[in-house]
């Protein structure tokens, strides 16, 4: 019988106090079922509340791990950094309301036995939402995506869905050459995926919409222009690759070559 892939979870948190525990123990109790080695890194955004406390009795410094900014940096670079303290053959990036996502894994993992990074989507066959986000930010979310694909080439239809996972040396190769701190990261680190060389694949997966989630729009979106832009620039600075981590060769596909 195969291996089990060791599995890291990289979770980056801004004051989450009220959700923390809840999060950290739905993660562990899943971790646990599926066996093996694995991980939980928590990435604290310079939090202002009592995240790090109510984090404290589930860290043990080998299975759980906390590594906190000592200033808000972004969550791009909570991301990145999580990625690259990462030891797993796999690592799942997990936004802080990815809870009932991680019924999806299993499914996840599977995928990722024929492709380097599987981006969990809310908008492809098979996807699961039980609570929808409110119209409007449906709306703006919409334009944020046409936005990025006008901007970026073809990429994943739900690129900013926080629950991808990749294989350790795709994240590795690509996170270390990453650059944005902000909400543009995804699109900068899926792009410089592909133009690497390693293949992507989008799933659907189980999801729900968090009622309190803090996200402005008015506070991202002209931050998100600047980022693109600069993500584009980076993301040409890579020569184009015709092989990917998994061994199997592949061609860059004209549209995301940028």
């Amino acid at each position: 019988m195969p291996r089990l892939p060791s599995l890291s979870v990289v979770i980056p948190v801004l004051n989450e106090e009220e959700e923390i525990g809840r999060i950290l123990t739905a993660t562990k109790t899943l971790l646990e079922k599926r066996g093996g080695e694995w991980e939980i890194i928590i990435v604290d955004n310079a939090s202002s509340d009592e995240t790090s406390l109510r984090a404290e009795p589930f860290v043990d410094g080998t299975h759980v791990r906390f590594l906190r900014n000592e200033v808000n940096r972004g969550k791009g670079y909570s991301v990145r950094r999580g990625m690259l303290e990462a030891r797993g053959d796999l690592r799942l990036m997990c936004d802080a309301d990815c809870v009932v996502s991680l019924r999806s894994l299993p499914h996840m993992e599977d995928v990722a036995r024929e492709v380097d990074v599987v981006v969990g989507s809310r908008l492809s066959p098979g996807a699961r939402v039980s609570r929808q986000q409110p119209l409007r930010r449906r709306f703006v979310g919409v334009g944020f995506l046409a936005l990025t694909r006008v901007v970026m080439g073809r990429l994943p239809r739900d690129i900013y869905c926080g629950f991808k996972l990749w294989r350790g040396e795709a994240a590795h190769a690509v996170f270390e050459r990453v650059h944005l701190d902000g909400w543009a990261f995804d699109a900068e680190a899926l792009a410089l995926a592909r133009r690497m060389g390693y293949t992507v694949r989008e799933t659907g997966i189980e999801w729900s919409n968090r009622p309190d989630s803090r996200l402005s729009i008015g506070n991202v979106l002209l931050p998100l222009v600047r980022e693109l832009l600069a993500a584009r620039r980076s993301v040409r600075r890579v020569p184009v690759a015709h092989q990917v981590g998994s061994g199997q060769s592949a061609t860059a596909q004209p549209e995301t070559a940028l």
